[in-house]
């Protein structure tokens, strides 16, 4: 865990990615289940991995076959998983260990970015769990639910 196992399929991808965009990525997770690419880009290669009007991830996805998701790494975690809910809008992220020591992510987004933060199916807070696993050795993310009481 915490640990960027890159395979060579994902390499491939990642080359060819960067090949289409110009824009270079240190991960790829290839998302069987919500049929898409999920890649993260190098800080400060959005820009050149989007193109203009989404040309360049748009010509990816063609090429490619698949849906094209990108995440711009930071060195800072909170930064990176503000960057995995985008375009929800993050208001405070808690750290806590759980039972087996393991540190968990706890995610406060607007009430009314929920929806967004969640995604269908559940894909969006999956993918930010697969890339926290990855890139920052964090076992779980959870959003923080609001008490009505």
């Amino acid at each position: 865990m915490g640990e960027v196992v890159l395979t060579e399929q994902t390499l491939q991808l990642m080359a060819q990615f960067e090949e289409i965009t110009g824009a270079g990525s240190r991960d790829c997770i290839i998302d069987e289940r919500n049929e898409r690419l999920i890649f993260v880009i190098n800080p400060g290669e959005m820009g050149r991995a989007i193109g203009k009007q989404g040309s360049s991830i748009k010509k990816a996805s063609d090429i490619l076959g698949k849906r094209i998701e990108v995440v711009e790494y930071s060195n800072d975690l909170e930064q990176f998983l503000k960057n995995c809910f985008l375009p929800a809008q993050v208001l405070s992220i808690e750290f806590e260990e759980n039972e087996e020591g393991e540190r968990v992510a706890f995610v406060d987004v607007r009430e009314e970015d929920r929806g967004i933060a969640i995604g269908k199916a559940g894909k969006n807070i999956f993918k930010a769990k697969q890339l926290v696993r990855r890139q920052y050795d964090i076992a779980d993310v959870q959003l923080v639910q609001e008490d009505f009481a």
